[in-house]
C-alpha cells in the first residue's frame, strides 16, 4: 500500500529534507476519510552516547492513529484504503498548523463522513 502525492505514487526526495506531511486515508468502501500528520522521522537519544540519534519513523506503513479507522481497516483489508499526502512539511509546526487547517476547513467533527474525533 503507497502513499499517493499530486496523483502519483510517493518516492521521497533524495536528501529528504522535509519533516513530514499532512494527509488523509480514504475508505474505498464507505467514504468515511481521516486527516493526520505523520512525521518521516524520530529523534531519540542513544542510551551509551547521550547524543540524539534520526531514524526514519514508521511512515511507509503507517495508517492514522484513529481506533475507529484501524477496526475498518481490520474489517475490510489495507487494500481498500487510499493514502494521500495533502502537504509536504519542513518544520514541524508548519505540520500541525495544516493538519488543523485541513480539519477546519473540512469540518471533520460536524460530519460522520471522518473518522476524527477531536482536533490535533
Amino acid at each position: 500500500m503507497e502513499w499517493i502525492y499530486n496523483n502519483d505514487v510517493f518516492v521521497p526526495p533524495e536528501p529528504n529534507n522535509y519533516e513530514g506531511f499532512v494527509y488523509v486515508i480514504e475508505n474505498l468502501v464507505t467514504g468515511r476519510k481521516y486527516v493526520g500528520k505523520k512525521h518521516f522521522w524520530t529523534r531519540q537519544k542513544n542510551r551509551k552516547t547521550k547524543r540524539r540519534v534520526t531514524k526514519e519513523s514508521d511512515w511507509r506503513n503507517y495508517f492514522g492513529s484513529s481506533e475507529e479507522l484501524n477496526a475498518d481497516i481490520e474489517k475490510y483489508g489495507k487494500d481498500q484504503f487510499k493514502r494521500t499526502i495533502l502537504h509536504l512539511c519542513v518544520y514541524k509546526k508548519q505540520m500541525t498548523y495544516l493538519e488543523q487547517k485541513e480539519q477546519w476547513d473540512r469540518n471533520v467533527l460536524l460530519t460522520d463522513d471522518y473518522y476524527n474525533t477531536n482536533i490535533s
